[in-house]
Protein backbone atom coordinates (compact mmCIF):
# COMPACT_ATOMS: atom_id res chain seq x y z
CA UNK A 1 0.00 0.00 0.00
CA UNK A 2 2.64 2.32 0.69
CA UNK A 3 4.37 1.69 -2.75
CA UNK A 4 0.82 2.20 -4.28
CA UNK A 5 1.03 5.81 -3.12
CA UNK A 6 4.37 6.57 -4.48
CA UNK A 7 6.44 9.35 -4.24
CA UNK A 8 3.98 12.16 -3.87
CA UNK A 9 2.60 10.85 0.00
CA UNK A 10 6.31 11.42 0.61
CA UNK A 11 6.60 14.79 -0.89
CA UNK A 12 3.04 15.92 0.64
CA UNK A 13 4.36 14.93 4.12
CA UNK A 14 7.03 16.71 3.95
CA UNK A 15 5.42 20.07 2.60
CA UNK A 16 2.61 19.29 5.83
CA UNK A 17 5.11 19.18 8.24
CA UNK A 18 6.52 22.10 6.70
CA UNK A 19 3.78 24.31 6.40
CA UNK A 20 3.23 23.46 10.22
CA UNK A 21 6.18 24.37 11.36
CA UNK A 22 5.99 27.42 9.18
CA UNK A 23 2.41 28.21 11.13
CA UNK A 24 4.01 27.18 14.43
CA UNK A 25 6.70 29.70 13.82
CA UNK A 26 4.60 32.78 13.02
CA UNK A 27 2.43 32.99 16.50
CA UNK A 28 5.33 32.74 17.92
CA UNK A 29 6.94 35.65 15.90
CA UNK A 30 3.72 37.76 16.49
CA UNK A 31 4.07 36.97 20.73
CA UNK A 32 7.09 38.62 20.32
CA UNK A 33 6.01 41.83 18.93
CA UNK A 34 3.05 41.94 21.33
CA UNK A 35 5.09 43.12 24.76
CA UNK A 36 6.83 45.68 22.73
CA UNK A 37 3.46 47.24 21.93
CA UNK A 38 2.26 47.13 25.40
CA UNK A 39 5.24 48.38 26.72
CA UNK A 40 4.61 51.69 24.35
CA UNK A 41 0.99 52.51 25.13
CA UNK A 42 1.99 52.36 29.07
CA UNK A 43 4.77 54.61 28.14
CA UNK A 44 2.00 57.16 26.87
CA UNK A 45 -0.82 56.61 29.33
CA UNK A 46 2.31 57.76 32.17
CA UNK A 47 2.68 60.56 29.93
CA UNK A 48 -0.99 61.04 29.56
CA UNK A 49 -1.63 60.63 33.36
CA UNK A 50 1.56 63.02 34.51
CA UNK A 51 0.37 66.02 31.69
CA UNK A 52 -3.82 66.17 33.01
CA UNK A 53 -1.83 65.52 36.83
CA UNK A 54 0.61 69.22 36.05
CA UNK A 55 -2.70 70.47 34.78
CA UNK A 56 -4.62 70.10 37.66
CA UNK A 57 -1.63 71.54 39.93
CA UNK A 58 -1.20 74.94 38.26
CA UNK A 59 -2.47 77.50 39.99
CA UNK A 60 -5.62 79.25 39.08
CA UNK A 61 -5.07 82.80 38.65
CA UNK A 62 -7.29 84.89 41.06
CA UNK A 63 -9.27 87.69 40.52
CA UNK A 64 -8.21 91.16 40.82
CA UNK A 65 -10.21 93.05 43.43
CA UNK A 66 -11.73 96.34 42.50
CA UNK A 67 -11.42 99.67 44.10
CA UNK A 68 -14.01 99.00 46.24
CA UNK A 69 -13.17 95.97 47.56
CA UNK A 70 -9.83 97.13 48.44
CA UNK A 71 -11.12 99.75 50.35
CA UNK A 72 -13.89 98.00 51.85
CA UNK A 73 -11.30 96.01 53.82
CA UNK A 74 -9.72 97.54 57.26
CA UNK A 75 -5.92 98.84 56.79
CA UNK A 76 -3.42 98.13 59.05
CA UNK A 77 -2.77 100.92 61.50
CA UNK A 78 1.25 101.67 61.21
CA UNK A 79 3.30 101.60 64.12
CA UNK A 80 5.02 105.42 64.16
CA UNK A 81 8.32 105.64 64.87
CA UNK A 82 9.85 107.17 68.14
CA UNK A 83 11.26 109.84 67.87
CA UNK A 84 14.98 109.95 69.08
CA UNK A 85 16.90 112.63 70.66
CA UNK A 86 19.39 112.47 67.52
CA UNK A 87 16.42 112.61 65.53
CA UNK A 88 14.61 115.89 67.07
CA UNK A 89 18.39 117.58 67.13
CA UNK A 90 19.67 117.18 63.48
CA UNK A 91 16.55 118.88 62.78
CA UNK A 92 17.18 121.77 65.04
CA UNK A 93 19.65 124.29 66.49
CA UNK A 94 20.94 123.71 70.09
CA UNK A 95 20.06 125.75 72.74
CA UNK A 96 22.09 126.72 75.48
CA UNK A 97 21.08 125.54 78.63
CA UNK A 98 19.93 127.56 81.74
CA UNK A 99 18.80 127.07 85.41
CA UNK A 100 15.26 126.39 84.52
CA UNK A 101 16.28 123.44 82.81
CA UNK A 102 18.30 121.80 85.41
CA UNK A 103 15.36 122.55 87.80
CA UNK A 104 13.10 120.41 85.16
CA UNK A 105 14.90 117.93 85.30
CA UNK A 106 15.17 117.65 89.18
CA UNK A 107 11.58 117.95 89.73
CA UNK A 108 10.90 115.45 86.66
CA UNK A 109 12.95 112.83 88.43
CA UNK A 110 12.12 113.05 92.18
CA UNK A 111 8.69 113.89 91.11
CA UNK A 112 7.41 109.89 92.34
CA UNK A 113 10.30 110.13 94.70
CA UNK A 114 9.11 112.68 97.04
CA UNK A 115 5.79 114.32 98.73
CA UNK A 116 4.79 118.21 96.98
CA UNK A 117 6.45 119.31 99.91
CA UNK A 118 9.88 118.04 99.71
CA UNK A 119 9.66 119.08 96.07
CA UNK A 120 9.33 122.42 96.70
CA UNK A 121 12.71 122.21 99.56
CA UNK A 122 14.32 120.94 96.60
CA UNK A 123 13.73 123.70 94.52
CA UNK A 124 16.47 126.36 94.11
CA UNK A 125 16.58 129.96 93.88
CA UNK A 126 18.28 132.27 91.24
CA UNK A 127 20.74 132.65 93.76
CA UNK A 128 22.40 129.27 93.33
CA UNK A 129 23.07 129.90 89.52
CA UNK A 130 26.54 131.22 88.42
CA UNK A 131 25.69 132.88 84.56
CA UNK A 132 25.15 129.82 81.90
CA UNK A 133 27.71 129.84 79.11
CA UNK A 134 25.59 131.02 75.66
CA UNK A 135 27.77 129.25 73.63
CA UNK A 136 30.66 130.85 72.60
CA UNK A 137 32.80 130.59 75.31
CA UNK A 138 35.64 128.15 75.71
CA UNK A 139 36.17 126.49 79.29
CA UNK A 140 38.87 129.10 80.38
CA UNK A 141 36.70 131.92 79.06
CA UNK A 142 33.68 130.35 80.79
CA UNK A 143 35.52 129.66 84.18
CA UNK A 144 37.58 133.33 83.96
CA UNK A 145 33.81 135.13 83.90
CA UNK A 146 32.26 133.04 86.57
CA UNK A 147 35.25 133.31 89.21
CA UNK A 148 37.37 136.44 88.51
CA UNK A 149 39.32 136.43 91.61
CA UNK A 150 40.69 132.94 90.83
CA UNK A 151 44.40 133.67 91.37
CA UNK A 152 43.45 134.74 95.24
CA UNK A 153 40.97 131.74 95.36
CA UNK A 154 43.67 128.92 94.46
CA UNK A 155 46.00 130.12 97.61
CA UNK A 156 43.29 130.24 100.25
CA UNK A 157 42.58 126.80 99.38
CA UNK A 158 44.37 124.19 102.03
CA UNK A 159 41.90 121.24 102.62
CA UNK A 160 43.02 117.68 101.71
CA UNK A 161 40.47 115.25 100.16
CA UNK A 162 38.49 118.23 98.42
CA UNK A 163 38.35 120.50 95.26
CA UNK A 164 36.97 124.18 94.97
CA UNK A 165 36.24 123.86 91.36
CA UNK A 166 34.48 120.99 90.81
CA UNK A 167 33.59 120.03 87.06
CA UNK A 168 31.37 117.55 85.94
CA UNK A 169 31.01 115.62 82.58
CA UNK A 170 29.93 112.51 80.69
CA UNK A 171 33.35 109.83 80.33
CA UNK A 172 36.90 109.94 80.70
CA UNK A 173 37.69 111.52 77.13
CA UNK A 174 35.32 114.21 77.99
CA UNK A 175 37.57 114.81 80.99
CA UNK A 176 40.76 114.78 79.35
CA UNK A 177 39.49 116.88 76.54
CA UNK A 178 38.44 119.41 79.59
CA UNK A 179 41.94 119.87 81.40
CA UNK A 180 43.37 120.47 78.43
CA UNK A 181 40.91 123.47 77.43
CA UNK A 182 41.47 125.18 81.06
CA UNK A 183 45.07 125.54 80.66
CA UNK A 184 44.85 129.87 80.00
CA UNK A 185 42.55 129.28 83.61
CA UNK A 186 44.42 126.94 85.90
CA UNK A 187 47.79 128.84 86.48
CA UNK A 188 49.53 126.75 89.61
CA UNK A 189 46.23 125.12 90.29
CA UNK A 190 46.28 121.47 90.66
CA UNK A 191 43.99 119.83 88.78
CA UNK A 192 42.63 115.79 89.45
CA UNK A 193 41.06 113.38 87.16
CA UNK A 194 38.00 111.70 88.64
CA UNK A 195 37.04 108.49 86.56
CA UNK A 196 36.60 105.12 86.54
CA UNK A 197 38.62 104.08 83.04
CA UNK A 198 42.11 102.72 83.81
CA UNK A 199 42.28 104.43 87.41
CA UNK A 200 41.62 102.59 90.54
CA UNK A 201 39.44 104.11 93.22
CA UNK A 202 42.04 103.94 96.41
CA UNK A 203 44.65 105.48 93.56
CA UNK A 204 42.37 108.90 93.80
CA UNK A 205 41.66 108.42 97.54
CA UNK A 206 45.22 108.30 98.35
CA UNK A 207 46.31 111.29 95.30
CA UNK A 208 43.56 113.56 97.35
CA UNK A 209 44.78 112.79 100.52
CA UNK A 210 48.27 113.31 99.67
CA UNK A 211 47.69 117.69 99.19
CA UNK A 212 45.46 120.27 98.37
CA UNK A 213 43.74 119.62 94.97
CA UNK A 214 41.93 122.76 93.75
CA UNK A 215 40.37 121.74 90.39
CA UNK A 216 38.61 118.17 89.98
CA UNK A 217 37.39 117.00 86.68
CA UNK A 218 35.40 114.02 86.55
CA UNK A 219 32.31 112.02 85.89
CA UNK A 220 28.96 111.51 88.40
CA UNK A 221 29.37 108.04 89.23
CA UNK A 222 33.34 108.33 90.09
CA UNK A 223 32.76 111.20 92.14
CA UNK A 224 29.80 109.45 93.87
CA UNK A 225 31.62 106.63 94.89
CA UNK A 226 34.81 108.67 95.98
CA UNK A 227 32.18 110.74 98.07
CA UNK A 228 30.55 107.81 99.39
CA UNK A 229 34.41 106.14 100.63
CA UNK A 230 35.30 109.71 102.00
CA UNK A 231 37.89 110.04 99.27
CA UNK A 232 36.29 113.33 98.48
CA UNK A 233 34.58 116.01 100.97
CA UNK A 234 32.74 119.18 99.94
CA UNK A 235 34.23 121.05 102.72
CA UNK A 236 36.56 123.63 100.32
CA UNK A 237 33.57 123.01 97.26
CA UNK A 238 32.96 126.82 95.73
CA UNK A 239 31.81 126.13 92.14
CA UNK A 240 29.65 122.88 90.38
CA UNK A 241 30.46 123.20 86.65
CA UNK A 242 28.33 120.99 84.48
CA UNK A 243 28.98 120.05 81.18
CA UNK A 244 25.67 120.63 79.94
CA UNK A 245 25.77 121.84 76.66
CA UNK A 246 28.35 119.14 75.13
CA UNK A 247 27.17 116.86 72.88
CA UNK A 248 28.23 113.70 72.03
CA UNK A 249 28.45 111.64 68.07
CA UNK A 250 24.62 110.59 68.89
CA UNK A 251 23.90 114.54 69.73
CA UNK A 252 23.15 113.54 73.64
CA UNK A 253 24.00 115.50 76.05
CA UNK A 254 25.02 114.53 79.59
CA UNK A 255 21.88 114.23 81.13
CA UNK A 256 20.39 112.71 77.91
CA UNK A 257 22.08 109.09 78.31
CA UNK A 258 20.30 107.30 80.94
CA UNK A 259 23.18 105.71 82.90
CA UNK A 260 25.09 108.77 83.98
CA UNK A 261 21.84 111.10 84.13
CA UNK A 262 20.94 108.32 87.26
CA UNK A 263 24.31 108.77 88.27
CA UNK A 264 24.48 112.74 87.99
CA UNK A 265 21.08 112.97 89.87
CA UNK A 266 22.12 110.43 93.05
CA UNK A 267 25.37 113.30 93.19
CA UNK A 268 23.24 115.90 93.43
CA UNK A 269 21.19 113.89 96.51
CA UNK A 270 24.49 113.67 98.46
CA UNK A 271 25.35 117.13 99.03
CA UNK A 272 25.17 119.17 96.70
CA UNK A 273 21.70 120.20 96.52
CA UNK A 274 21.91 120.94 99.82
CA UNK A 275 25.26 122.96 100.15
CA UNK A 276 23.19 125.49 97.09
CA UNK A 277 20.00 125.81 99.96
CA UNK A 278 22.95 126.80 102.35
CA UNK A 279 24.62 129.22 99.82
CA UNK A 280 28.33 127.52 99.94
CA UNK A 281 28.34 126.41 96.49
CA UNK A 282 26.83 127.73 93.17
CA UNK A 283 26.07 126.13 90.22
CA UNK A 284 27.04 126.36 86.38
CA UNK A 285 26.28 125.96 83.49
CA UNK A 286 28.88 124.94 80.98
Amino acid sequence: MGDDLGDEWWKQESNSDASGTEEEKQPAEKTNIKPEKRKKTTEKAIKAKKKKKNEQERVIPQRKETADEQSAKPKRKRKKKKKTITDVLATSEPKPGCPADLQDLVKQYFSDKRSVIELEELKLQDSCFLSSNDLTHTLSSYLKQICPKWAKIQKQQTETSSVVILIICSSALRVIELIKQMTAFKGEAKVVKLFAKHIKIEEQVKLLQKGTTHIGVGTPGRIGALIDNEGLNLQALRYVVLDWNWRDQKLRRMVDIPEIKLDFMKLLERGILTACKEDKVKIGLF
